[in-house]
């Protein structure tokens, strides 16, 4: 039997999200303490975030919000990462920009190492997006949409969302 790509190129982007989000979970975190939320949206929820990104846009007048709210609908499916906000209890760090952790925490700082293992975890995930010449980009706009949404639980305070598609052109590209 014959298949056209077109028939099964959905169905194999929602496929391939679900491997980018493992990659991202398995991905090294600080102390093995593992802060992430991973999501994967489809169809109508994409449109939902879109819609949400617009919203957000026209209030702040963030035409890059506009614009990309305009791209992502454009995708077979979006994986969203975020990090929770908890300090990984060291004494002597100050990356955060506060003396210790205790410090941070009672100052309400984002733990440094929160945002690099949120870094790592999306690389580890657009890797396997490229070894599968998926068409990607990583987006703060998709992610600040998420978290100002709750969409990925109400401890999430920082996150990256990654539309992904199929196409002879990247549409998360256009400018």
């Amino acid at each position: 039997m014959l298949k056209n790509e077109e028939r099964f190129r959905t169905e194999t982007v929602e496929a391939l999200a679900k491997e980018l989000a493992l990659a991202a979970r398995t991905a090294p975190k600080a102390k093995g303490i593992d802060l992430l939320e991973i999501l994967v949206l489809t169809g109508e929820d994409i449109v939902k975030l879109s819609e949400a990104m617009k919203k957000i846009g026209e209030r702040e007048a963030l035409p890059g919000f506009l614009r990309d709210s305009e791209n992502i609908k454009k995708a077979q499916a979006m994986l969203l990462i975020g990090t929770k906000k908890k300090t990984i209890g060291l004494k002597y760090c100050s990356f955060c920009g506060f003396k210790n952790c205790q410090a941070a925490e009672q100052a309400g700082a984002i733990c440094a190492y929160n945002t690099n293992d949120l870094g790592v975890a999306v690389g580890s995930a657009v890797a396997v997006a490229a070894n599968h010449r998926l068409d990607n980009r990583i987006m703060y706009s998709v992610g600040k949409t998420a978290v100002e949404t709750g969409l990925l639980g109400s401890e999430v305070v920082v996150a990256l969302g990654i539309p992904l598609s199929v196409s002879g052109k990247n549409p998360f590209f256009d400018r």
